[in-house]
């Protein structure tokens, strides 16, 4: 059947949305089926709560929304290492999305924290794509356990706010697919996500929107994903080439169906882009299906009853208390009670608590517990009295009036600091320093606040400091003067009282998902970031995060993986033997030898020696491959068992474009934190059996390696003097760097025509040479079932 020119209009229509927050619905004839019908489906941002917008509401979705229940953010409930309790909040964010009649939720975020300055990094994970990967997975299972697509985003290489509609990260292949795909593979393959949200940048000069290599090539064909690709609000360039790329639905609609429609009756597009566009939105609509409308019986968040809107505050303030991580203590934590008659809590924050980030993710909650009120209320009950002063005036920089009101305030915090028995200091970001749309421009607290830390800090009294932030910051002032010091990151909407209930005793279960370098300048990325004149070049490559500082040594404030607890823990009994194929499992033993209850995360990181004398590492010295969230009572053990795979020694081959395992010793290590290994052992393999495919122009030492090349290395070294290899040693070094083919102009006797035979020879040596293991290209999850 032929299209008419109404059937054509709106089969394109399907390729955009109807609005800002709906697609386009088909009803009735259509496409040559006079059957079909695809609902209109409703989207809203949500990676940590639902921003649901109320019908007739802005185009631009500033101006409020419906109130939900705000989850601690992706920088705080990584940080809880627990795939379960994401899973767990991931399926109350469903029960809210049906409930307010969303079919799509907007998230979970899955780019690496390439710099600390990323204006968006409260929005992401972690700078290690392992961690990144099993937390987005979890969050997609429980959205998606309760009939409601999740949409992990931004694929790909969306790592910086600053010209992110227009600049193009410029990153290597083994780098793509090493560090800034991982996460996203592991989610499509594991989690199978309904959904995906394309970037705004472009991806080595093709916008993400239009790139078929990373739609099509990798996402859907390696891949396996079967779900709808839309692009970020206003992301698409070309409505034609997005199409021809793989994308398929524009979002917001820019008012250009008629170019879809005019390429297809043109030839430019293949009308089946648009057959499979309707496949993929009626699938989607499918999988989603109706949402009954439930009875509102709540006043606070209409389409909630009060029982659930309870129960998802309780597990708001359950997941930010397991996120907190506390980075030191020298005993003052937690408040004893027994010890203390009065606690100086200052700092405005402490009143006006941050609690989530600025832009598309900003939820209105539904209620908000501040960490003064739940100190007072808690310690009150205990017999321990309480004051409080501001210390600062939040906000931007402010004039000399302002300065002069922070003065007074901060002399009134010293006072009652001196006359307290333990000082409680909440310092961090304010609301305007961190957001979408814009990267940060420094590490430091806000002036005044480090002001009055030094003021504070200088008085007898012990002092605990309470840091409420997205993006990470300059410690080094705050380790000077503070005894203790808990990053409660943003906490969500419950994320005062779960402060308050670790400050006085409940377990700290957070462990940093980023490293704390001492300054910005240490960062991998510092002289490339956030580039310039369109192009951000990503020349630190793979060595981000705790792979750049731990592979050149450099000290930090707080490495990846840290984390204190109110007890101790032991490792023990490191066994490792294999399972099977490029597989092997590491048990090991956690014993909790502290006199209270806690938990601890084993960590489990793989490297490998480069060998003595390696001047330029060409991989990080390890890399996160597995962890566990143990829980233990006073001297209970557990036995951890993990998996290494052949992916977790792998590297990527940018000549073979797969999967390598090169044959070796490798280094196992079993972690509380990236620089905190308690048991080491060894694995050795003789690699997956793959071999270089060897070319004209590969070099003298890649020949020399292969029994086909070391037949004429043989003949070389014949031709050359023994006085000469003797007393001019560097020429063996340089003639190895020598490609095979420019040897046939050196008076050898090689002719092209017998370099030719060499690489046909080669190619039937014994050995794979091409097509990856399966067991490399499956991204399956290394924690057995």
């Amino acid at each position: 059947m032929t299209d008419t020119p109404v059937d054509l209009a709106r089969r394109a229509a399907l390729t955009s949305g109807s609005d800002t927050w709906h697609t386009t619905a088909l009803a009735g004839p259509g496409g040559g089926d006079e059957e079909r019908q695809i609902p209109r489906l409703t989207l809203s941002d949500g990676p940590h709560g639902l921003r649901r917008q109320p019908e007739g509401g802005d185009a631009l979705g500033i101006g409020g929304s419906v109130p939900a229940t705000c989850f601690p953010p992706a920088c705080t409930l990584g940080a809880s290492w627990d795939p379960s309790l994401v899973e767990r909040v991931g399926a109350a964010l469903g029960e809210e999305a049906r409930a307010m009649g969303v079919h799509v939720v907007l998230g979970p975020g899955l780019n690496i924290k390439r710099s600390p300055l990323g204006g968006r990094n409260f929005e992401y994970v972690s700078e290690d794509p392992h961690l990144t990967g099993r937390f987005g997975a979890a969050l997609v299972r429980g959205l998606q356990s309760r009939g409601v697509a999740a949409t992990p985003k931004h694929f790909a290489v969306n790592n910086q706010e600053t010209d992110r509609w227009r600049a193009s990260a410029d990153v290597d292949e083994r780098t793509l697919r090493e560090l800034y795909l991982p996460a996203f593979e592991h989610v499509v393959r594991e989690a199978r996500p309904w959904a995906l949200m394309t970037a705004y940048n472009k991806v080595n000069g093709t916008y993400a929107s239009e790139h078929a290599w990373l739609l099509q090539t990798v996402l859907r064909e390696e891949w396996g994903f079967d779900g709808v690709v839309m692009s970020d609000w206003g992301a698409v360039a070309d409505r034609v080439a997005s199409l021809q790329a793989g994308l398929d639905l524009e979002m917001p609609p820019s008012g250009t169906d008629a170019e879809v429609a005019a390429a297809v009756q043109d030839g430019r597009l293949d009308a089946q882009v648009l057959d499979q566009v309707a496949d993929r939105l009626a699938r989607l609509a499918e999988r989603t299906g109706p949402h009954p409308a439930p009875a509102t019986t709540s006043a606070v968040a209409p389409g909630l009853d009060d029982a659930t809107v309870d129960a998802h505050h309780a597990l708001a303030r359950e997941a930010a208390r397991d996120s907190v991580v506390l980075l030191r203590n020298d005993g003052t934590l937690p408040v004893d009670p027994d010890r203390t008659r009065t606690v100086a809590v200052v700092g405005e924050l402490a009143r006006t608590p941050r609690f989530q980030g600025g832009g598309s993710s900003r939820v209105v909650p539904t209620r908000t517990d501040t960490p003064l009120g739940a100190l007072c209320t808690a310690l009150d009950d205990v017999g321990v009295g309480t004051t409080f002063d501001p210390g600062y005036v939040l906000g931007p920089e402010m004039g000399a009036a302002a300065a002069v009101e922070e003065d007074e305030l901060r002399a009134e915090a010293v006072a009652a600091a001196r006359s307290a028995d333990v000082t409680i200091l909440f310092l961090g970001l304010p609301d305007a320093s961190e957001s979408e749309g814009f990267d940060r421009t420094t590490l430091a607290l806000p002036a005044g606040q480090l002001a009055l830390l030094e003021a504070v800090g200088q008085t007898a009294t012990p002092l605990v400091v309470v840091l409420a932030h997205g993006g990470v910051v300059d410690l080094r002032a705050v380790n000077e003067h503070a005894g203790a010091i808990l990053d409660a990151g943003l906490a969500g909407q419950a994320g005062g009282a779960a402060v308050a209930d670790v400050l006085l005793g409940a377990e700290p279960g957070g462990r940093l998902t980023e490293t704390v370098p001492h300054a910005l300048q240490d960062t991998p990325s510092y002289l490339g970031f956030p580039g310039r004149d369109g192009h951000v070049a990503y020349g630190e490559g793979v060595f981000v995060g705790y792979r750049g500082y731990d592979t050149v040594g450099r000290d930090v404030s707080y490495p990846f993986g840290h984390g204190l607890s109110y007890t101790t823990f032991a490792y023990t009994d490191l066994e490792l033997h294999d399972v099977g194929e490029l597989a092997w499992g590491v048990e090991f033993t956690v014993t909790n030898t502290g006199r209270r209850a806690g938990s601890d995360v084993a960590q489990l990181y793989v490297g490998r020696d480069t060998g003595p004398g390696t001047t330029s590492p060409d991989r990080p010295v390890h890399e996160l491959r597995g962890f566990r969230k143990v829980r233990l009572a006073p001297g209970e053990s557990e036995r951890v068992r993990l998996l290494v795979a052949a992916r977790d020694l792998a590297t990527w081959d940018v000549q073979e474009h797969r999967w390598r395992v090169d044959p070796g010793e490798y280094r196992v290590e079993v972690a509380a934190s990236c620089r905190d290994v308690r048991l080491v052992g060894t694995l050795s393999t003789p690699g997956d059996g793959h071999r270089v495919r060897l070319t004209a122009m590969s070099t003298l030492g890649e020949w020399a390696r292969r029994p086909v090349g070391a037949r004429l290395m043989e003949r070389l070294r014949a031709a050359v003097p023994a006085d000469a290899a003797r007393e001019a040693p560097e020429l063996v070094a340089m003639v190895s760097q020598v490609p095979l083919v420019k040897l046939t102009g050196w008076g050898f006797g090689l002719t092209r025509e017998a370099v030719d035979a060499m690489v046909a020879q080669a190619a039937q040596e014994p050995g794979r040479a091409g097509e990856p293991l399966d067991a490399l290209g499956s991204g399956r999850s290394k924690e057995p079932a």
